[in-house]
């Protein structure tokens, strides 16, 4: 079997977790739009991509896919979702599938605005949320909402122009600032699908114990598993530390979720737990930064994905973790290798 990781980014650790899954039986290739990655070290073929918005990139991962008999490609970056996703059939014409769920999902993930109206809509706790300053400022007000506010990009992630306000000056700054910040990074190819006043969303701050889940559909988009994981420790938007732990409450809210989504594959969730109850945040429809907690702790989803793509059945022990198991992310130095076929 032939995989293909796009936008594979800096996580080389996939490429490691699937090699690990094929053996010496398959193949992991890797694109992206440089080689500036250590992901190419360890992939089997690596291949420089056109940019996601590029006219020209399906069409080159298409006619990649058809050339290396690819049978399966896992995207590991957001923005590249929804373009795949447009595409599956069009993959499925070369005998490729394409892990990633319904177009009408993977839009809702990518927008933070649409994911609150989706979360209210189907009865799930989320921090109240605003679109507009001038919202978030009648809210104030009128005392409907109240200090701190996080001021984050509408279709972002990680910790790009994120920032905490504590007061109106910080509000008014973070909202022009952050504005700009989406406007010179690659934030702008998607926002400019809204109004700039509508690039922002203006969030409410829970106080509370911060999770994350990884909830694991099958290829029909059944529920297969839920791993929950509580943050210890996170720099830049990713978690540093993390144990996995058994949470009721959590687990019949992501399993609800699952449900409703019918995503293929995994789904990172951010969750906070306050007075028991569950704020859902964000999610992510991909392997997201937390997913090698869950790996480390006897969770192969990448092996499950394999089988599944085989038409093999999967023990749903493959896919469970150990709870109590707390680890720990570390850097690590490595130089390029030329080697590398491309």
């Amino acid at each position: 079997m032939k995989v293909m990781l796009t936008s594979v980014g800096r996580r080389a650790y996939m490429v490691k977790y699937f090699k690990e899954a094929l053996g010496t039986d398959g193949e992991v290739h890797v694109c992206n739009s440089d080689d500036l990655t250590v992901a190419f070290n360890y992939a089997d073929k690596a291949v420089i991509s056109p940019m996601i918005y590029d006219e020209g990139y399906i069409p080159f991962l298409i006619n990649y896919c058809k050339e290396n008999e690819i049978d399966m490609i896992v995207s590991l970056f957001d923005i590249d979702l929804l373009v795949l996703s447009k595409a599956k059939d069009r993959f499925a014409e070369v005998g490729t599938r394409v892990v990633v769920g319904d177009e009408w999902f993977v839009d809702i993930c990518n927008d933070k605005w649409k994911t609150f109206v989706f979360l209210k809509e189907n009865g799930f706790d989320t921090p109240k949320t605003y679109l507009r300053l001038k919202d978030v400022e009648e809210a104030l007000s009128k005392g409907e909402a109240e200090f701190p506010f996080i001021v984050k990009p509408r279709f972002g992630m990680g910790s790009i122009a994120v920032a905490t306000a504590n007061d109106m000056d910080e509000l008014r700054f973070y909202a022009k600032r952050n504005a700009k910040e989406v406007e010179h990074s690659y934030l702008r190819f998607e926002s400019a699908a809204a109004s700039r006043e509508e690039w922002l969303i203006f969030q409410e701050c829970i106080d509370g114990q911060e999770y994350g889940a990884d909830v694991i559909n099958d290829f029909s988009g059944n529920v297969r598993e839920i791993v929950i994981r509580k943050k210890l420790a996170m720099r830049s938007g990713e978690t540093d530390i993390a144990e996995i732990e058994e949470n009721d409450s959590i687990r019949d809210a992501m399993k609800k979720l699952g449900e409703i989504s019918k995503h293929i594959g995994n789904m990172d969730v951010d969750v906070f737990l306050k007075d028991d109850k569950v704020y859902v945040l964000e999610m992510n429809a991909r392997f997201g930064g937390g997913y090698p907690f869950s790996h480390v702790a006897g969770c192969n989803l990448p092996l499950a994905l394999v089988k599944w793509c085989a038409g093999e059945e999967v023990d749903d022990g493959l896919l469970r973790a150990r709870p109590g198991t707390r680890a720990f992310k570390e850097l690590e130095m490595c130089a390029k290798r030329e080697s590398v076929g491309k």
